[in-house]
């Protein structure tokens, strides 16, 4: 793409919205002045997440220009701002740790969010006319649900990877009081025994002060997916009726990207 091409789209680009525009610029305004701080406190790891960051929002334009689709402006400020919430709110100013259900907010709205993507990637798919075959609607679902899964999955083996790999702790700790193991049973049979009323951790011969036993990540892991999942469930559903009516729903319309031909050819008809 040449300079003058990508002035040419960029104009194209603020013209459609304006509102998302200003949106872009003022989380960029944000990211780049976290990075200008972060490089000053010598923090390279946040260097590199907020350049990560400012990457990651070229990325719906660079698909919009990719498939010739047009995100909506809903679903194109979401992403930005869940990139930003995520990377720089969560990971650089700690909001995982100062806000209550931070991560669970998140990791819902990832289901929603990468539902709502695989959907529409298969849906503009199954109206290109060069493809020979229709999915129904319930396929159209069903696929969509799998993806967004999918994507969680392949997010909860990201975060083992590099706590296993890089001493990190993606896969937060849980504070328990009751265990069932089978490796603590007194008499080694393969029966769960049960411990309860757990108030105390010993590490190393020292009481941590935790109040319960420390879980290493499950718990944290099977919360992200199971709110993934319902994420993930609630757009499927919306997605269904969607096609059922074939576009006459208004909220999935602010989250299904429209084929650029099929709305000239709209437009024109007007």
């Amino acid at each position: 793409m040449t300079r003058n091409s990508f002035i040419k789209n960029a104009k194209e680009d603020i013209k459609k919205n304006k509102f998302t525009f200003f949106v872009y610029l003022v989380l960029r305004f944000f990211v780049i002045v976290s990075l200008i701080m972060a490089a000053i406190r010598g923090e390279y790891e946040n260097v590199f997440v907020c350049t990560l960051s400012l990457v990651l929002f070229l990325v719906p334009s660079f698909i919009e220009r990719s498939l010739k689709i047009e995100f909506p402006s809903t679903l194109e400020i979401i992403m930005l701002l869940f990139i930003f919430s995520a990377e720089i709110l969560g990971e650089i100013h700690n909001y995982y740790v100062k806000v209550p259900y931070w991560d669970t907010v998140l990791h819902t709205l990832n289901g929603f969010l990468f539902a709502a993507i695989g959907f529409s990637l298969l849906d503009i798919i199954n109206r290109n006319p060069r493809f020979k075959f229709q999915l129904s609607p319930m396929y159209l679902a069903i696929v969509a649900f799998c993806f967004s899964m999918t994507i969680g999955v392949l997010w909860e083996f990201f975060e083992f990877g590099a706590d296993f790999l890089f001493n990190k702790d993606m896969q937060k700790d849980v504070i328990v009081h009751t265990i069932n193991s089978v490796t603590l049973n007194p008499a080694h049979q393969n029966i769960p025994h049960t411990i309860d009323n757990i108030t105390s951790v010993v590490v190393n011969g020292k009481d941590m002060g935790l109040g319960g036993y420390l879980d290493i990540g499950l718990y944290d892991t099977m919360k992200d997916l199971i709110v993934n999942f319902i994420g993930a469930i609630i757009f499927s559903v919306i997605g269904y009726f969607y096609i059922k009516g074939r576009g006459k729903g208004k909220f999935a319309k602010k989250f299904i990207p429209v084929i650029e031909e099929e709305k000239e050819q709209k437009n024109s008809g007007q």
